[in-house]
């Protein structure tokens, strides 16, 4: 089983609620959307082929860390994805796929964190997120909105009132880079006493990526 690799680094993990740990990122080519505010650009293409048992390989080599991070792109296009994680956990290892929501989230194993995208429509992307994945979302897991507008606010909030009821994963909003202030973001969800998590991106703060 082979999959397209963009590339495998340590790191700091950024965001959510696993942010400021150690973190291996795998991070899968290809993507099938085509996000305005894409901060992962250069792996939409390319990526060199690698064979599962290879990347577990350079995985067991990279220790200690915290948690495996499989991200994109969107990992979850790739056929091979689900056995990675499968193998990832088998191993033991600690993991959590980072996706955009368009690929149904029914063969991910138990014991990986799922953290999900539902894009706004500043992103251009707004109704690409696939409603029967609601079903699948655990206490363990996460949901994002990236906030870079008003009307990305209310959004989030009318997702959240008519969607998201009864869900119990942590919902994290974040502020686009360059198109909304955490503090502006922070004071919303203040104002309208959101049960919401503001997710600031440490790597773009700290700058050690």
């Amino acid at each position: 089983m082979k999959l397209k690799v963009h590339e495998i680094f340590y790191s700091i993990q950024g965001e959510t609620t696993t942010a400021g740990f150690p973190s291996l990122f795998i991070r899968l080519a290809g993507c099938n959307l085509n996000c305005s505010w894409c901060d992962t650009v250069k792996a939409k293409e390319g990526g060199r082929e690698m064979d599962v048992d290879s990347i577990i390989d350079e995985v067991n080599r990279s220790r200690p860390f915290h948690h495996v991070t499989l991200t994109g792109g969107e990992p979850l296009i790739q056929d091979g994805a689900i056995y990675l994680l499968q193998r990832l956990s088998e191993e033991g290892y600690t993991a959590q796929v980072e996706t955009n929501g368009t690929v149904v989230f029914g063969t991910i194993p138990d014991n990986v964190r799922i953290i999900t995208d539902i894009k706004t429509p500043s992103s251009g992307e707004e109704k690409s997120f696939n409603e029967e994945n609601i079903k699948y979302l655990r206490k363990e897991d996460e949901v994002k909105f990236v906030i870079g507008m008003m009307e990305d606010y209310e959004f989030a909030k009318s997702f959240i009132k008519d969607k998201l009821k009864g869900v119990e994963s942590v919902i994290n909003f974040s502020p686009a880079s360059g198109m909304m202030e955490p503090w502006v973001l922070a004071r919303l969800i203040i104002k309208d006493k959101l049960n919401v998590r503001l997710n600031i991106q440490l790597h773009k703060i700290a700058k050690f990526t």
